[in-house]
């Protein structure tokens, strides 16, 4: 009976941590960083929650470093949806395409790209990475993963340039591998 008791116990305690260490849907860990869902609404443009998440002191507005979950519930192509994003992101004079793939087995695409800005009077170069892949029930969601790299000169570009170059591949197979958490269907708006 004490046996049964001590048990019962240890399978509570352990029900108890593993409860405690489950991921939130309001933080996800990636490359090594902890993020805060501090926006999620559903989309006008295409009729499904964007979830958004930043590091503990950014947001929206004002960020470094971000993972945006988006679904999109009427695109039953993620393929065809991303070549026409490469298209896209290829006309505007803004960016530079960086790569494209696409695995036409799995019914999944990727691709990075290099954006240039600016926000409040300092430049950026925004880099973004995007997978594609169909929703398992209806629609496609994709995985977002974007750095901004702020400068003052063309030294700085250079390095950022360099920078960006080394660790493409890199981050490419990070977010093709990484699986998409579920999409948080509720209206969050931390600033």
């Amino acid at each position: 009976m004490a046996k049964l008791g001590l048990i019962s116990i240890v399978l509570l305690f352990i029900s108890l941590f593993c409860f405690a260490q489950c991921v939130k849907a309001e933080e996800i860990h990636f490359n090594n960083d902890v993020f805060d869902l501090k926006y999620s609404a559903m989309s006008i443009e295409h009729n499904g929650y964007d979830n958004e998440y930043f590091l503990k002191n950014e947001n929206r507005n004002n960020w470094t470093k971000m993972v945006g979950i988006y679904y999109y519930p009427d695109i039953k192509d993620p393929l065809k949806f991303a070549s026409q994003e490469d298209k896209d992101i290829e006309a505007k004079d803004t960016n530079v395409l960086l790569k494209f793939i696409e695995n036409k087995k799995q019914d999944k695409a990727a691709l990075s790209y290099l954006q240039n800005g600016s926000l409040n009077g300092k430049n950026f170069f925004e880099y973004n990475i995007y997978k594609y892949e169909k929703h398992p029930d209806k629609g496609m969601m994709v995985l977002r993963y974007a750095i901004r790299y702020f400068f003052k000169n063309d030294g700085e570009i250079m390095q950022i340039g360099n920078k960006v170059r080394e660790e493409n591949d890199k981050y490419l197979q990070l977010i093709v591998s990484s699986p998409i958490p579920p999409i948080v269907e509720k209206d969050i708006d931390s600033k």
